[in-house]
C-alpha cells in the first residue's frame, strides 16, 4: 500500500477523487416539498374520481340491503354495533383532541420531537376535520338508510348530490359523523411525516382503520351508506392536507430573511 507523504496529509484536496468518499447530496427542501405536494394532489384528485364512480354505481343501496330488509335493520340496537362501537366511543375523539391541544404547550411522547408549529398543526387539523364534517352533516338533506321506505321508513332514496332536494325523511345523515372520530386524526400523518416518518405511517394506518371500523358499524345498523364513510375519509384527508400546506407556507415565510433596508441619504 503506498504511503502518504506530508504534503498529501496536509492537503487532502490534492488526493485523487477515487480515494475520497463521494459527497452527500440531498435534494433541496423546495424540491422535496413540491414532490410531496404533487403526490398529495394526485391522491386527492384520484380518490375524488373514484368516489364519484362509487356514487353513480348504485352500490350504496346494494350494500344497505346486506344488513336491512323491509322490517328494518336487525342489528340497529345490537350491543356490539350500537353500545361498544357507537355509544361508548362518542366522547373519545374529543378527549384525544383535548390531549392534542394540551400537547401544543405540554407535549408528551412523540409530540416532544415535533416543533410547536407542527404540534399546533396536528391539533388544528383534527379539530377542523371534525367541525367540517359536523357542519356539512348539519345542513344535509340526505336521510339515513333506516329512514327509507325500502327499510320500513318514509323517505325515498335521493342522492346526496341532489342539493336542495328533500327525500321526505329527517335528513342530516351525510357525511358520516361517527366515522370522522377516526378519520379526523389522519392529520397526524402530515404533522409527523418530516421528523418521524415511521410514526406518521402508523398514525395514518390507525386513523384510517378506526374510521373504517366505525363507519362499518354504522352501516350495519342502517345509520349510513358506505359512500358516507368514504366521503368522510376524503374530507378529513383534504382538510389535513390543506392545514399542512398552510402551516408549511407560514413556517417558510417566517424563516425567509427580511429584505435589506434601502440605503438612506
Amino acid at each position: 500500500m503506498p504511503r502518504l507523504n506530508l504534503l498529501d496529509a496536509c492537503m487532502p484536496d490534492l488526493l485523487p477523487s477515487s480515494s475520497l468518499p463521494p459527497p452527500l447530496v440531498t435534494p433541496p427542501a423546495r424540491a422535496v416539498a413540491a414532490s410531496f405536494q404533487a403526490r398529495f394532489s394526485g391522491v386527492t384528485a384520484g380518490s375524488f374520481l373514484l368516489l364519484l364512480l362509487w356514487d353513480f354505481s348504485s352500490l350504496d343501496l346494494a350494500m344497505a340491503h346486506w344488513f336491512g330488509s323491509a322490517s328494518g335493520f336487525a342489528r340497529e340496537s345490537h350491543w356490539l354495533w350500537r353500545t361498544w362501537l357507537h355509544d361508548d366511543l362518542r366522547l373519545w375523539p374529543w378527549a384525544l383532541e383535548l390531549y392534542l391541544l394540551a400537547g401544543v404547550f405540554l407535549p408528551l411522547g412523540h409530540l416532544k420531537r415535533l416543533p410547536r408549529a407542527r404540534r399546533a398543526q396536528l391539533a388544528v387539523s383534527t379539530l377542523a376535520a371534525l367541525l367540517v364534517v359536523s357542519a356539512i352533516k348539519r345542513y344535509s338533506h340526505t336521510s339515513c338508510p333506516w329512514d327509507l321506505q325500502a327499510f320500513g321508513g318514509a323517505a325515498a332514496y335521493v342522492s346526496h348530490w341532489a342539493w336542495g332536494l328533500r327525500d321526505g325523511g329527517g335528513g342530516g345523515c351525510f357525511p358520516a359523523g361517527h366515522a370522522s372520530a377516526g378519520f379526523a386524526f389522519v392529520g397526524g400523518f402530515f404533522a409527523f411525516r418530516r421528523a418521524l416518518p415511521a410514526p406518521a405511517w402508523r398514525w395514518l394506518a390507525g386513523s384510517l382503520l378506526a374510521g373504517l371500523v366505525l363507519g362499518l358499524a354504522q352501516q350495519v345498523r342502517g345509520a349510513h351508506y358506505m359512500s358516507h364513510t368514504l366521503w368522510t375519509a376524503w374530507l378529513c384527508w383534504t382538510v389535513a392536507g390543506g392545514v399542512d400546506g398552510a402551516v408549511s407556507w407560514l413556517t417558510a415565510r417566517s424563516r425567509s430573511p427580511a429584505p435589506a433596508p434601502a440605503p438612506g441619504f
